[in-house]
C-alpha cells in the first residue's frame, strides 16, 4: 500500500517492556502504518499485555516454536503489506515524530534506505547520557566494515529493495539485513535523535561478552554472507578496529542532561 509503514517487532520475554514500546508506535505523528509482532514462544505474560491494545493495525502472531529472533523478523517481512519496512524491538522506544520525520527525509532525499541518532536508556528507562550517531553515508563497503545503524532506526523502501530474508542466525540478524540492502543502495543517515535503545536489560543477548561477540562476527560473514574463512576472519578484524571507532568520541557522544 502506498506510503503504509510495516513495523517489523520480533518479541520474546519483554512483558515488563513492550507495552511502552507498542505505545511509541501508537504515539506517532504519522499513523499510516501497520505494526507486525511476532513472538517467540515467550513464557512470561507477553500474550496479555499485547492482547490490551485494541487496535486493528497491531498484528500478533506466535511462532510454534522457539526459534529465534532471525525467524520471527523473516515471518513478519513476509507479512508486511506497506511499501516502506521499519524495525522496532520490543524493549525500545522511539520519538513521536520518529516515522514522520524519516518519511519526509528519505522522499526530499530520494533516498531508499536510511537510519537515524539515537539515545541510550537503562533497563529501567533512564537516559544514559550517550547518543549514538554514524556516518553521514553508508556504502556496501562502509557496511560491511561496521553495522553502524541501529536496528530501531532503520527504514527502507521495500518497492525498491524487493523481500529480504536473512539466514538463521542467532546473533547479528540485524547487521545481515543490512547487508543485503546495502548491495541494492547506498545508506542515508537522518542526523536527528529520534529512538531510544534500552541497554542492560537482563537476557538480552547484547549484554553477552566480547569473545561470544566476535564469535558472532564471524558466523556473519562465515554462514549469512557465506564468505571463506580466510574472508570471514578478515571481516571479523575490519568489525573490531570501527567498532572501536564507534565507541569513541566520533559515533558516540556524551552529553549533560540539561
Amino acid at each position: 500500500m502506498k506510503d503504509l509503514v510495516s513495523i517489523i517487532m520480533p518479541s520474546y520475554n519483554t512483558a515488563n517492556y513492550i507495552n511502552k514500546s507498542i505505545q511509541s508506535v501508537i504515539n506517532q505523528t504519522y499513523q499510516k502504518w501497520e505494526l507486525i509482532i511476532v513472538d517467540d514462544c515467550s513464557t512470561d505474560n507477553t500474550d496479555a499485555i499485547v492482547n490490551t491494545f485494541q487496535d486493528n493495525r497491531i498484528r500478533y502472531m506466535k511462532n510454534e516454536k522457539n526459534s529465534g529472533a532471525a525467524v520471527s523478523r523473516n515471518r513478519a517481512l513476509r507479512e508486511a503489506k506497506g511499501r516502506w519496512i521499519a524495525f522496532l524491538d520490543s524493549d525500545d522506544l522511539w520519538k513521536p515524530e520518529k516515522l514522520e520525520k524519516q518519511l519526509q527525509f528519505m522522499k526530499k532525499k530520494r533516498c531508499y534506505f536510511s537510519y537515524t541518532n539515537y539515545e541510550e536508556i537503562d533497563a529501567d528507562g533512564n537516559k544514559m547520557n550517550v547518543i549514538i550517531t554514524g556516518p553521514k553515508v553508508i556504502s556496501q563497503m562502509g557496511m560491511f566494515n561496521y553495522c553502524w545503524p541501529g536496528c530501531l532506526t532503520v527504514m527502507y523502501d521495500q518497492k525498491k529493495i524487493g523481500l529480504i530474508q536473512i539466514e538463521n542466525i542467532k546473533k547479528n540478524n540485524d547487521y545481515a539485513m543490512w547487508l543485503k540492502v546495502c548491495k541494492k543502495t547506498r545508506c542515508y543517515l537522518l542526523d536527528e535523535v529520534l529512538a531510544e535503545y534500552r541497554r542492560g536489560r537482563k537476557g538480552s543477548i547484547s549484554t553477552r561478552g566480547y569473545k561470544e561477540l566476535i564469535k558472532w562476527h564471524y558466523k556473519l560473514f562465515r554462514l549469512a554472507e557465506k564468505e571463506n574463512m580466510i574472508l570471514s576472519c578478515i571481516n571479523t578484524v575490519r568489525n573490531i578496529f570501527f567498532g572501536i571507532i564507534k565507541k569513541t568520541k566520533l559515533y558516540r557522544k556524551s552529553y549533560k542532561m540539561r
